[in-house]
């Protein structure tokens, strides 16, 4: 009996992760394991990378992998094309959730950019909250943009984090250990005690961390705003009953049948 690969990590996932559950499909989900503890969730569950397209590939061959559904973060970049190509190796169907990107408002102060390393020269102000998550921090450690150092014009940087870091992270930084989704009352808050003066942030989309961006508006605070990273060409959906309904299409994976039967979705 063929298994769904759900590759996981975002609030959709999880709720798509009810779904399959409850719906009898047999599915495992996967976890990065970029995080210490990570969410419960209603189906068998692996951590950890998979060694790359060909790893990836043995693994799909060797667990009975019918389909896979991505629904990792939209910067997750490398797991995602890895995971197209490894569908197309496999001639496995393959369907994204993909939450649509977050779009500026009357009153948003955005200025966009396309990768770290460009946010890095556009931060406005000395106290800066890096809302990026902890693996792209290095593009802040120094150099004109980042302003490093401890003199009176060093730029201070604010960073939330899900698990409390081993040792600091980033020169000149305070940090806050949460996890999301987070409320506007409490990234008003937040912003406040710290004198934030500009916001950086990866417009990922979905409602888990946008208090942030209703809270810079109303502070009216500059946001710098870095765009998604390009992913290989893929189905998209944006629900989870998207999702469902695009299994629904091949077959009752409840049932037994094979990898063949989904290829016809």
């Amino acid at each position: 009996m063929s298994r769904i690969l759900l590759l996981g990590g975002t609030t959709e996932a999880g709720a798509l992760a009810q779904a399959l559950a409850g719906a009898g499909i047999a599915a495992v989900y996967s976890y990065a394991g970029a995080v210490a503890a990570p969410r419960s969730q209603p189906l068998p569950v692996r951590v950890g990378g998979f060694g790359g397209i060909a790893g990836l590939c043995a693994y799909c061959r060797a667990e009975g992998i019918g389909a896979i559904i991505d629904a990792t973060h939209p910067f997750a970049a490398q797991m995602s094309n890895h995971a197209v190509a490894a569908a197309a190796a496999l001639g496995l169907p393959l369907a994204a959730l993909e939450r649509p990107p977050w779009q500026p408002v009357a009153g948003d102060r955005w200025i966009g950019v396309a990768s770290m390393a460009e946010a890095a020269q556009h931060l406005v102000g000395r106290r800066v909250f890096l809302g990026i998550g902890r693996n792209e921090l290095a593009a802040f450690g120094g150099g004109d943009g980042a302003q490093a150092g401890s003199g009176p014009r060093a730029r201070r940087f604010l960073l939330r984090l899900v698990d409390p870091p081993q040792s600091p992270p980033l020169a000149n930084a305070d940090w806050v250990v949460a996890r999301g989704p987070f409320t506007l009352a409490g990234d008003l808050a937040l912003l406040r005690a710290h004198d934030i003066t500009c916001i950086v942030s990866k417009n990922a989309g979905g409602s888990g961390a946008y208090a942030k961006i209703e809270a810079a508006r109303a502070l009216s605070l500059p946001v710098v705003m870095v765009a998604r990273p390009q992913i290989a060409p893929r189905l998209s959906f944006a629900t989870v009953a998207g999702v469902m309904g695009w299994l629904a299409q091949g077959a009752a994976l409840g049932a037994a049948h094979n990898a063949g039967q989904l290829r016809g979705v």
